[in-house]
């Protein structure tokens, strides 16, 4: 059987503004449920049935499910996710080439955080990690734990491991069927499990192929012009513990404008050197960016 295609179809973006920003902000969005219990149990048949190694750490690493035209067309072009993931890297992205099952069976303490290799750091999105549950993953089975917001904290691998309970981690605790999505560099981990039972998670990317633009769903009074309306959304928001406010916001609202195609006007979103790094003007004032010659 030949290779699932290699770009997105036609689907239509399925995230709003407002999304979007969120997706900015926390690094990662959850999609519950997204997946059909009878494809979630063809999955878990599947996997029984193609093991990969010998060791409680594996599953598999290679094409098999990716060349079942049911998988493809119920689990990596699921209509929520596809949507979420056109919204975010544009028309024809390049579909995963490649998947690795993160299984468990037993009680495990958890796994140290790290973010995975050839991770960038910066507010481009050029890619996005994706995870999916085929199965119920309660917290006895040791979902993964993320921490929102970390895509922007920059650590070198050998420097986060030691850290343990970080305060304001959110777990994907979830029913089977869930897919989360991610920023690649985000800080995550295993989290600890205390019971028996199978956790399979499968864990593959898609690549942005277009430039960036604002096409996702525009929401019709948010206005990127409007610099009251990307703050006040911004306060609404909570920054972590680890991060500093303002400098929070700065990222945030640097990866919005990125991922619209907006990238060159926001030193003028900050006004430039001349406001602080991190917050715009609430108003403008007279002659904003007008000097005399």
């Amino acid at each position: 059987m030949e290779l699932m295609p290699l770009r997105l179809p036609d689907i239509a973006p399925t995230l709003t503004d407002t999304e979007v920003l969120e997706f900015c902000q926390r690094g990662y969005l959850i999609l519950a449920g997204v997946v059909a219990q009878e494809t979630n149990e063809r999955v878990n048949e599947f996997i029984h049935a193609h093991p990969y190694g010998s060791d409680d750490s594996g599953g598999f690493e290679d094409d098999k499910l990716l060349a079942e035209d049911w998988f493809v067309a119920e689990v990596i072009l699921n209509p929520q996710a596809a949507g979420a993931v056109r919204s975010l890297l544009g028309a024809s992205a390049a579909l995963p080439t490649w998947m690795f099952n993160h299984r468990s069976t037993r009680p495990k303490p958890a796994q140290q955080w790290h973010r995975d290799g050839c991770s960038r750091y910066g507010h481009a999105v050029n890619h996005l990690q994706v995870f999916y549950y085929p199965q119920d993953t309660p917290l006895e089975l040791g979902p993964t734990e993320v921490l929102p917001g970390s895509h922007f904290l920059f650590n070198l691998g050998p420097f986060m491991g030691h850290y343990g309970g970080i305060r304001g981690t959110a777990s994907t605790a979830a029913l089977a069927g869930t897919i989360f999505i991610t920023a690649y560099p985000i800080w995550h981990r295993r989290g600890a499990s205390t019971a028996e039972g199978v956790r399979n998670m499968l864990k593959y990317l898609y690549w942005r192929m277009v430039p960036p633009q604002r096409d996702w769903i525009v929401e019709p009074d948010f206005s990127l012009d409007d610099l009251n309306d990307l703050e006040s959304a911004l306060y609404g928001g909570k920054v972590h513990p680890a991060k500093d406010q303002f400098h929070h916001w700065h990222d945030v609202a640097q990866m919005f404008y990125w991922l619209a195609g907006k990238k060159d006007d926001f030193p003028n979103f900050l006004g430039t050197d001349r406001w602080p790094m991190g917050h715009p003007p609430r108003r403008q004032p007279r002659d904003f960016h007008t000097f005399p010659s």
